[in-house]
């Protein structure tokens, strides 16, 4: 039998350990972001400006006319390494691999969110074979399980959060109980330690992901979404998750931004979908009096990083932000 990431010393490090490279797919559909593409396009090159300086950027983009126009977009380029290939899709927190240290990676299974049912999320079912079809180096594992890494969050020693909404949803895994999950991220990730939340956010339609409700900022400390109106609909199970954070950790609240969608229903929208980088901390605004607030709580996790807010309203017609399109590639 092959030997298991944990077996040969590997582990998936935190967010805040050093990067090599951040991997986002470039927005193009009009399905995703309906009306609002060069709004999306906008805050990309936000991000692609904010990473100057901090670390590599490897961008998907379908052909070489994408190519073009994003060099005309971005006008600095240099520090953008292009990738051609076909994908539906910008979430590549979610179909891409989980980067360990030492050059490894694990390759999940993507299904979709277990929506396949739908049309929408059928097209999204191709993005399973990207990273495949890359031709990464390094060392690849693949347990054969249904996860996304929105679903995760590591301190790089030895714990990690998730929820049991998102990950014993019988759209995942309904062969799996909790403790067979828990073993495959033992394994596969080098944890000891799973802390299992509740529920995740209202409309969330990944079923709860953990990235937009709390974070590891620390090795001891998590930052968690806490919704302060008690007539909210995220009041109580944020409450809920948060009691459950302080049995293990030091916990800082996070306050909630507030939108609806053009149709008025409630968006997902919260600041814990921030991304580490090497030299900085992207932070999800929304246009709401607690953008400035929940910015001066992150800069002070994260004393020697900046921290740059990157309006999101647009993103977040794709159902995640900042966050949810990017993943850090380690170069320990």
């Amino acid at each position: 039998m092959s030997q298991v990431p944990k077996q040969l010393g590997f582990r998936m490090p935190a967010e805040w350990e050093n990067h090599s490279a951040v991997w986002l797919a470039w927005p193009y559909d009009e399905t995703t972001f309906p009306n609002r593409v060069e709004k999306a396009e906008a805050s990309y090159c936000q991000i692609i400006k904010a990473l100057q300086g901090s670390e590599k950027v490897e961008l998907l983009v379908l052909d070489e006319k994408m190519k073009s126009h994003v060099v005309d977009l971005i006008k600095d380029a240099s520090n953008i390494n292009f990738h051609i290939i076909d994908y539906a899709d910008v979430w590549i927190r979610d179909y891409g691999p989980t980067f360990l240290n030492k050059d490894t990676w694990v390759k999940w299974e993507y299904n979709a969110y277990g929506k396949s049912e739908d049309e929408y999320y059928t097209v999204l079912l191709k993005d399973n074979q990207v990273f495949d079809k890359l031709g990464l180096s390094g060392q690849k594992f693949n347990p054969k399980i249904n996860m996304e890494g929105g679903a995760i969050d590591v301190n790089g020693q030895g714990a990690l959060i998730t929820t049991e909404q998102c990950l014993l949803n019988p759209n995942r895994n309904p062969r799996l109980n909790k403790n067979q999950i828990e073993s495959v991220f033992k394994d596969y990730l080098g944890v000891i330690k799973i802390v299992w939340l509740k529920l995740g956010l209202t409309n969330d339609h990944t079923d709860g992901h953990v990235d937009d409700v709390a974070r590891f900022v620390s090795t001891d400390t998590v930052v968690c979404s806490d919704e302060e109106n008690p007539v909210d609909e995220n009041h109580k199970l944020l409450q809920e998750n948060l009691e459950i954070l302080k049995k293990d950790f030091k916990v800082i609240s996070l306050p909630m931004p507030h939108m609806k969608y053009e149709d008025g229903k409630k968006a997902p929208v919260s600041y814990v979908n921030f991304y580490i980088a090497n030299k900085a901390v992207l932070v999800p605004t929304f246009g709401d009096p607690n953008d400035q607030k929940a910015l001066d709580i992150i800069q002070k996790c994260f004393p020697t990083r900046k921290v740059i807010g990157i309006d999101s309203r647009d993103l977040i017609y794709g159902g995640g932000t900042i966050h949810c399109i990017t993943q850090q590639q380690p170069a320990i």
